[in-house]
């Protein structure tokens, strides 16, 4: 017996439905991207290994798929490396290439090597698949689309101002009300991580703070110790424990906490500078919130890290994300040019519009009008209405197979009804010889004959 085809944990499948709503999304954020001023790009969906490996923490580096080399790859491996068996040390020599891991690090690459065609600040956005070899979960996958957008080669503030607006201008044409857009700064978790004496250990710190929601202040207070945070050090944390109230509230709390930083300081005067800004220009339907424990990308975000939540109700992990970095492109020889972007989850908004029920119930229709197929002399009648049709901007098509003896006239409506088709056009002799056209609506079953200019203002 024959095994089921299948595919690979974590990918998917999209029917049409799926694609035309997954498109409605996509139409929807590029039109933000391009209202803003973003201009589209696109790299390779694989990238040199050395391209990637070692940007993304050793987490990321694990996470990464990896393109064996074409033809007798084990041929050229060492010996004695073959005998260890060591699979990461084998991997560089039997393979040099691999998956993109996300579109950031592909976009510094194409910044660097296409500098001298660049004209600065570069906006930029891009819409493209990622693989990552995580474990499958709800909206986590192995091969999934990122939209991002980014400027380089500005360090003004007003770029992640711009971006605030951003996100909410996408979230608000998507109906996709009361998503909280968290901000934080890394120049806050620095200067936090110094006032305890523990700058040393700032990811390690930053690791267990970011888990204050999830298993509490004690459990916390326990891992950074384990880390060897000084006790002493926690203490000074106290206040940062039970930060609560709105942002200029949370502000003058780290103000006294960071008293003593002039790094900490500086990230608190950027925060003021974006939430004033946003206080004076205002969000459609988003809220904007300072969250202390926000600690993504540390190991490349220099200013503000954002994080984007789905509304209240919603169980769903970040819908989007992103962060400023001051020397992303030095990883690849161009030194100080300061970045800042954002990217938005399409698949976690995809499911959380569908748990909310916003997706239009017009972005699934295909074919408005199917004509049914008596024979070739109806077919090519029915052919030149639908051409008139389709240049009126109405969906149609004709049933492919003839009726013959009167058999599969049932089979055709039935393909109308399955297809959610609304509107049925039948065309025999009487039709043909007086220039009309049976026209049948699905819904009602009412059936009239029309010409072909109120059957063209009928289904529009």
């Amino acid at each position: 017996m024959e095994q089921k085809p299948s595919i690979p944990k974590g990918t998917r499948d999209f029917n049409p439905e799926q694609v035309a709503k997954r498109n409605y999304i996509f139409s929807t954020i590029k039109t933000c991207f391009e209202t803003f001023g973003f201009q589209p790009i696109e790299t390779p969906s694989f990238e040199n290994s050395e391209t990637l490996m070692g940007k993304y923490g050793e987490e990321g580096d694990r996470l990464i798929f990896k393109i064996l080399n074409s033809g007798d790859f084990l041929s050229k491996v060492n010996n004695q490396l073959y005998a260890d068996k060591n699979s990461n040390k084998i991997t560089s020599s039997i393979s040099e290439k691999a998956l993109r891991y996300d579109l950031t690090v592909p976009f510094a690459r194409y910044v660097v090597q296409h500098q001298n065609e660049i004209e600065f600040p570069f906006k930029r956005y891009q819409m493209q698949p990622v693989w990552r070899a995580d474990r499958p979960q709800k909206g986590r996958f192995r091969e999934f689309y990122q939209c991002d957008a980014d400027v380089v080669g500005s360090e003004s503030l007003w770029q992640e101002v711009e971006f605030v607006q951003l996100y909410d201008t996408v979230f608000d044409a998507l109906g996709l009300k009361g998503t909280t857009i968290k901000i934080n700064n890394r120049k806050i978790l620095s200067g936090i991580a110094e006032v305890i004496g523990a700058s040393d250990k700032l990811i390690d710190f930053t690791v267990a703070l970011d888990k204050l929601d999830k298993i509490g202040e004690e459990k916390v207070k326990e891992e950074m110790l384990g880390k060897g945070i000084p006790q002493n050090g926690i203490d000074k944390l106290q206040p940062l424990f039970s930060l609560t109230g709105g942002f200029d509230s949370q502000i003058e709390s780290l103000k006294q906490i960071l008293s003593t930083s002039k790094e900490g300081k500086k990230g608190i005067e950027e925060l003021q500078f974006i939430n004033n800004a946003i206080q004076s220009l205002g969000l459609k339907t988003s809220t904007l919130q300072l969250d202390v424990t926000l600690a993504r990308g540390l190991n490349y975000y220099t200013g503000a890290i954002f994080e984007v939540s789905a509304p209240e109700g919603v169980k769903m992990g970040s819908i989007g994300g992103g962060g400023r970095y001051a020397d992303l492109t030095g990883i690849f020889g161009l030194k100080n040019v300061s970045g800042v972007g954002i990217s938005f989850g399409l698949d976690r908004i995809y499911l959380v519009l569908e748990e909310l029920g916003l997706f239009p119930e017009t972005i699934t229709k295909s074919t408005e009008v199917l004509f049914i197929n008596f024979g070739d002399k109806e077919a090519l009648f029915s052919l030149k209405a639908i051409k008139s049709l389709r240049e009126a901007g109405v969906n149609s098509e004709l049933y492919p197979d003839r009726i013959t003896n009167g058999k599969h006239m049932k089979k055709q409506m039935n393909y109308a009804n399955k297809r959610n088709i609304p509107f049925v056009v039948l065309v025999g002799e009487e039709e043909m010889n007086n220039s009309l056209y049976t026209l049948k609506d699905m819904k009602s079953g009412e059936q009239k004959k029309v010409s072909l200019d109120v059957l063209i203002s009928s289904v529009k």
